[in-house]
């Protein structure tokens, strides 16, 4: 499978096992309390004691203190830190220096217009995850079930590898993928029984979707 996937906002030992087994590349663990894939620091630690080598941990912040990226570094084994909020390029650059992990920066698109905060990103992030902005609104930032026009972003490039996401199902991934070339997928809700239920039936037919393709 060519395609690389990202499940975010895992949350049981069931979900992680699932998404190995599936073959994801990513695992994605949320820190942020209004999500409802929100996990405090020991379950996310259990979590990521669990997962294989050569399985990616990410964690999943939004404006984070340093503090809060302190507790989360220092308890939990993770692989890469994934800013999911308004942070600027220069908070970008501080996280990667002071931390030493890869970061990844989630920009919101809806339009032309936020093609250049990609290209900005691009050059400090060591990863970008293309997103659908979230509606208006909304509590989350991400995870909401929701895409964009994939045309915006059909066969660009940026300085750095990219990650679709947003609002992506077992019925429509291989579309996104066919019409944007994205290399990387990041998904969330699509492969959920209700909201930060993971459903392993879902996750497989999913995978099983991409590998079709």
């Amino acid at each position: 499978m060519d395609t690389r996937v990202k499940i975010c906002g895992l949350t049981t030992s069931d979900a992680v096992s699932a998404s190995v087994e599936a073959g994801a590349q990513y695992l994605g663990f949320v820190f942020f309390p209004k999500s409802p894939r929100n996990v405090d620091i020991a379950t996310a630690r259990a979590l990521a004691l669990d997962v294989p080598m050569g399985v990616a941990k990410v964690a999943l912040v939004v404006d984070p203190s340093d503090e809060a990226l302190e507790r989360i570094t220092g308890e939990v084994p993770i692989d890469m830190i994934q800013l999911h909020g308004k942070e600027s390029l220069e908070r970008v650059t501080e996280v990667r220096t002071r931390f030493g992990l890869p970061v990844m920066k989630a920009v919101g698109v809806s339009g032309p217009a936020d093609l250049q905060a990609l290209n900005a990103y691009g050059m400090v992030a060591d990863q970008l995850l293309v997103d659908a902005k979230p509606p208006q609104g909304a509590d989350l930032p991400g995870g909401n079930g929701v895409s964009f026009d994939w045309r915006l972003v059909s066969k660009r490039g940026w300085n750095a590898p990219w990650m679709l996401a947003g609002g992506l199902t077992q019925e429509n991934v291989v579309q996104a993928i066919q019409m944007t070339g994205a290399k990387q997928i990041d998904l969330s809700s699509g492969v959920e029984s209700a909201p930060g239920v993971k459903d392993p039936a879902k996750i497989q037919a999913f995978m099983n979707a991409i590998r079709a393709a």
